[in-house]
Parts: structure tokens; C-alpha cells; sequence
């Protein structure tokens, strides 16, 4: 074949190649942060990533294709999930994941303008995050797990499962606007059940360790582990010292109750991650942040280790477990 004859052959394979291949060989690489409330070893979190990068894919981004994903572990530390906000910022990505109220509060004081979607927030509004679930403001949006106010079922069901209870030891982070709003509407609902409360902070096991035993010296004692990082991070912990006082606890992840917890009820994290994504990917192609509403959970999940009720000496109500969407035999 002649050299001239070989280009036009060329020349006109080209003009024929799809227009979305060529358009991707011209396409910026897009950036995005995530700012995890998790430490990097922590299945959870990992699970978590691997549903939000999921959600990505099938929305057509790919990481390392068209899309860059940048992770920084901030561990429910408020020194390290500023160091990690700040960090991130200084990437410049196009839209920031926020897992958790503090990394949220982190970026907005950062650069407030910065286009943010948030996940694992209970009560936006009263964390003071965003102006209005309809109308968020600002630069951002996202999932709430709840409001403060679902902490009040927490009460109730524990008296359902346990009517003996009287004194409630509260699992929370002191230092979390999350965990002190939860704490909160607690006390709120506990008068109601005659039930008085104290909390507990997690900052570490010896103090959750410390606390639970002073707490059961005395009888006709229950926990409520409030749905924050360190409630997860030490939950192995928590449910050996549940069993080994005799203290039933209520929790807001379903997955620890299959672990060996006794009562749940909550929203599905992981899924929030899922849907976190097709927020992220309407920002890239050009929304703001500020007219996509704050979304709630459609639906929360109640679970029941009837194991655990029965060595713990508990006869969990029929119709309580009727109710359940998860009962563990």
C-alpha cells in the first residue's frame, strides 16, 4: 500500500470513531475529597467507601479515569478532622464527601463556599449545618440519619424490652454537637418513662470501661449508645460489658445487634453513601449544593437479638417482635 493511500485510511478511520471516546481524551479529570470520621483500618468506613464509589461508577465516573477521589481518614478526632478538611481544600477538588458533623463543620469553616454533601449527620438544622432541610443555603447539602428527636424511641424501646429499668447510662460523644443534641432529646423523652439518665464519653475504652462499671453497681440499670463514630469504633467493647453487668442496651446500628447487641433501631448507613453519590454527581455536572434539599431517611430498621435477650434474661414482647424488621435467633 502507498504511503498516501495508508493516511487517507487513517484520516477517515478517525473521523469515524465515537464522538464520546474522542470527547474523553479531552475531558478534565474531575476531583473529588472525602473526609472520613472513620480511622483507615476500620471495616465500616471501607465498606462505606466502597458503596460510595459504587454509587460513582454507575453514574459513570470512574476513579482514576475521569474522576480523582482523594481519602483522608479523620477518625472522629476534631485536631485530625481539621488537618484533614484542610488538607483536602488545598487539593482544590470540585466537591467534598463529608462523613460526620465534625468533618461538615471542619470544611464549612475552612472556606464556607466550598461545595460540600454530607452523610451520617443526625439533625442538621440543630447542629446549625444548614439553614433548612428544603433550602440548605451556603454550599451544602446531603443525609441525615435523623433527627434528635428519634433519640426519644430509644427510651421507649428499651422500656418495652426491659420495663425494670429505671437508670439509663447514655454511650455519646461529649465533644460532638451530634452526640450532646442526642443526649438532649434523651432527657427529654426519659422523664416521660420515669427513667433517669446519665451520660458517658467514648473518647477512649477505659473511659466507656470505667463508666459502665461504676454505673452498674446499682440495679435496674439499661444503656443507650447513642449513633455516633466512637459508638461504632468501640462497639466489640460495648457489647462485652453489656453482657457481662447484665445490662440491656438499646442502639442505632442493626448491624451491631447482629454482632451481639440487643435492640436496634436506626437508618441504613451504608446506603446513605449510595445516594451520596448521585449527589456529588449532579454538582459535577453543574448543581449547586445549595437547591439540592437535605434528604431523611425513608425508612428505619428494628432489630432484635433474641440470644441476647434470653441471657440477659429478657421475654422480648411479641408484639414487639412482630414490629421487628430483623429478628436474630
Amino acid at each position: 500500500m502507498r504511503r498516501r493511500e495508508f493516511i487517507t485510511l487513517i484520516g477517515a478511520a478517525a473521523a469515524t470513531w465515537p464522538l464520546a471516546a474522542r470527547a474523553q481524551q479531552t475531558e478534565p479529570l474531575r476531583r473529588i475529597g472525602v473526609l472520613m470520621n472513620r480511622r483507615a483500618d476500620n471495616s465500616e468506613g471501607r465498606d462505606q467507601v466502597t458503596a460510595f464509589q459504587q454509587g460513582l461508577q454507575k453514574l459513570g465516573w470512574s476513579d482514576g479515569h475521569n474522576v480523582r477521589i482523594d481519602i483522608c481518614w479523620g477518625e472522629n478526632d476534631v485536631d485530625r478532622e481539621r488537618q484533614c478538611a484542610t488538607e483536602l481544600v488545598a487539593l482544590m477538588p470540585d466537591v467534598v464527601l463529608a462523613s460526620g458533623t465534625l468533618g461538615a463543620i471542619s470544611l464549612q469553616h475552612i472556606r464556607p463556599t466550598f461545595p460540600i454533601v454530607f452523610v451520617q449527620i443526625a439533625d442538621p438544622v440543630g447542629s446549625g449545618i444548614v439553614d433548612s432541610l428544603a433550602r440548605p443555603g451556603g454550599s451544602i447539602t446531603g443525609f441525615m440519619n435523623y433527627e434528635f428527636s428519634l433519640a426519644g424511641k430509644w427510651v421507649e424501646l428499651l422500656k418495652q424490652i426491659a420495663p425494670n429499668v429505671t437508670r439509663v447510662l447514655v454511650v455519646r460523644d461529649s465533644f460532638n454537637p451530634s452526640g450532646i443534641g442526642q443526649f438532649s432529646a434523651i432527657q427529654g423523652a426519659a422523664e416521660s418513662h420515669g427513667v433517669e439518665v446519665s451520660p458517658v464519653g467514648i473518647r477512649d475504652a477505659e473511659e466507656i470501661e470505667r463508666g459502665v462499671a461504676t454505673f452498674a453497681r446499682s440495679a435496674n440499670g439499661g444503656l443507650i449508645v447513642t449513633g455516633t463514630v466512637g459508638g461504632s469504633v468501640y462497639r466489640e467493647l460495648i457489647i462485652q460489658l453489656a453482657t457481662r453487668h447484665k445490662l440491656p442496651a438499646v442502639y442505632a446500628d442493626s448491624y451491631i445487634v447482629a454482632e451481639g447487641g440487643l435492640i436496634s433501631y436506626g437508618s441504613d448507613r451504608i446506603e446513605q453513601y449510595r445516594q451520596a453519590a448521585n449527589y456529588v454527581d449532579r454538582i459535577l455536572r453543574g448543581e449547586k449544593a445549595a437547591d439540592l434539599p437535605v434528604q431523611a431517611p425513608t425508612k428505619y430498621e428494628l432489630a432484635i437479638n433474641l440470644k441476647t435477650a434470653k441471657a440477659l434474661g429478657l421475654t422480648v414482647p411479641q408484639a414487639l417482635q412482630a414490629s421487628a424488621d430483623r429478628v436474630i435467633e
